[in-house]
């Protein structure tokens, strides 16, 4: 499949490696808003090196972690840790129906 028609069937996805810290830091931090992203493993999964090429093309140098929130490439970790300090990132959760409101 490629990244986009993953995207599309989940209001959060994340593009991710197994054993990338900052990635499972960017996941936890989704977990604790009551978030439940579609996580991919790029070195688990059998065409996890396109998919990884796929994200690559997209600009997004390194790959992993990717987060893409209502369909839209947000980026990695400094842009969703950005969005947390600024106090945006719940509100963009909930717009993209990615948690509730009463989370």
């Amino acid at each position: 499949m490629a990244v986009m028609d993953l995207v599309g069937q989940r209001p959060l996805v994340i593009f991710s490696k197994s054993n990338c810290c900052i990635c499972y830091s960017i996941t936890q931090l989704f977990y604790g808003f009551g978030a439940n992203p579609a996580i991919y493993e790029l070195d688990q999964l059998q065409n996890g090196k396109q998919v990884e090429r796929e994200l690559v093309a997209l600009g997004r140098q390194p790959s992993v972690p990717t987060v893409f929130i209502g369909g839209q490439l947000v980026g990695g970790s400094n842009e969703i840790m950005s969005l947390q300090v600024k106090g945006e990132l719940k509100s963009e959760l909930l717009r993209a129906k990615a948690i509730h409101l009463w989370n």
